[in-house]
Order: C-alpha cells, then sequence, then structure tokens
C-alpha cells in the first residue's frame, strides 16, 4: 500500500506520517531526506521533477512531501491519499506560487489534531498494511472531521 501525505510546508505532513509509520511499522519516506541523500535543494521545476522521481521510486509506504503538482500526484498512483490542508499558505512563495490545490483526494484534513488525540485514536490497530488500512477507512476519518 502507497500512502501520500502531501500540503503546504508546516501543514504537518511530517508529524503525521513518522507517527502513522511508526505506529504500523510501514517504511516513511520524507522529501526533505531524500533531497538531503541525493544532495540536491533545487526547488525550480526540473528540481521538482527530480525529486518526484526519487520519491517515485518507492513502491510502498507512506510518502511525505509537498508534491505540489496535481499531475505529480495522479502519476504516484497511491491507494490513499491526505491533502494536509491546515494552513492558507507556506513559508516558501515559491511553494505557495507553485502548488496545485487537488481535485483528487480520499482525506482532506483541514484542522490538525493534537498528537495526544492521534496516539489514543490509534488504539488496538496491529502493525502492517491491512492494520494502518483499516484505520484509516475508520477511526482516523472521524478523527480529522
Amino acid at each position: 500500500m502507497k500512502i501520500l501525505i502531501f500540503g503546504l510546508p508546516g501543514s504537518g505532513k511530517t508529524t503525521l506520517a513518522r507517527e502513522l509509520a511508526y505506529h504500523f511499522l510501514v517504511p516513511h519516506y520524507n522529501a526533505d531526506t531524500i533531497r538531503e541523500k541525493a544532495d540536491d535543494w533545487d526547488f525550480s521545476a526540473e528540481g521538482r521533477l527530480r525529486q518526484f522521481h526519487r520519491i517515485n521510486q518507492e513502491s510502498w509506504g507512506i510518502l511525505d512531501f509537498v508534491c505540489p503538482y496535481e499531475e505529480y500526484r495522479h502519476r504516484l498512483g497511491a491507494d490513499f491519499v491526505i491533502w494536509m490542508d491546515t494552513i492558507e499558505e507556506g513559508r516558501f512563495e515559491d511553494t505557495n506560487k507553485a502548488f496545485e490545490k487537488p481535485n483528487k483526494y480520499d482525506m482532506r484534513i483541514k484542522r490538525w489534531i493534537g498528537l495526544d488525540q492521534l496516539h489514543n485514536s490509534l488504539g488496538d490497530f496491529s502493525p502492517g498494511i491491512k492494520g494502518i488500512q483499516n484505520y484509516l477507512d475508520g477511526p482516523f476519518q472521524k478523527l480529522v472531521k
């Protein structure tokens, strides 16, 4: 299962991705970590395309990055897409300008929840793909509405 968590910088993507990955024992691919490994901090259109290709090589787990373009989100082929729509604009003007609001997603989070609430909602869900799938389809949907 490939889960995309995307949104503007500072919207809570990494916090959510890290907590879900830790609890369910699934891989977490953070855009900044991947950029650091590649030593590529180019945020031009070409740099964003290279970053997309790097992150798109991952076949399963949680992908955590801005993913500003609708085309990229579509091409990722994620099984579950979470839009972190918790802020009006991020701290980088060029990213704010490049970011395209999505047409398609499975879940839109308009307000961030506390970590205690998130941890309590995880309850007895088993690690692994089935566990995270059951969680995202049930309790998580209620938690963020």
